[in-house]
């Protein structure tokens, strides 16, 4: 496989992950896996919530396509890559930018960024599995689509004044 070839696929599996991202956050941690997921929209309390597990599931696949990589198939290596990567970006928008588990300081204010945090905080606006709105990460929506999105979810249950404070200010 040509480097150039390489670099594609480690970059078409990261825009992949973002599909799958959004497919296992909305069918699969609002849906069957709830009980997992639930812990990231209550408050947390100390270092690690169930919902960590989630990364450990994502994470299996890109060890295995790494692993079957470096004994000598480079495309399942470019894939494992891709798929390391989507989990690195996610894991420094998700848990550093908007969750702030790891605080830098970061405060985005506008542009993209903070379209980011202003979708996943839109997304946590809603105390339950169902009526959310934003399942994706690196896409963030336009804040024209983002009103669109917040009027769907005036017919959900949206969280006191009290939890929304928890939440990372934009």
């Amino acid at each position: 496989m040509s480097p150039l070839g390489f670099i594609a696929v480690v970059i078409a599996f990261i825009l992949l992950m973002e599909g799958v991202a959004w497919l296992a956050h909305r069918y699969v941690m609002h849906g069957f896996l709830w009980s997992l997921h639930k812990s990231h929209h209550e408050p947390r309390e100390g270092t690690f919530e169930k919902n960590d597990w989630f990364a450990v599931f994502f994470a299996i696949p890109s060890m295995i396509l790494i692993y079957i990589g470096v004994q000598g198939f480079a495309p399942a290596l470019a894939a494992g890559i891709g798929i390391f990567g989507y989990g690195l970006i996610y894991f420094l928008f998700h848990d550093v930018l908007v969750h702030r588990r790891l605080d830098f300081g970061l405060r985005p204010k506008k542009g993209y960024l903070a379209r980011v945090v202003q979708a996943h905080r839109l997304h946590h606006a809603v105390e339950s599995k169902d009526g959310c709105v934003s399942f994706g990460f690196i896409f963030a929506p336009s804040p024209r689509h983002l009103k669109r999105m917040m009027k769907k979810t005036e017919g959900a249950r949206l969280r006191s004044a009290s939890v929304k404070s928890n939440l990372p200010e934009l």
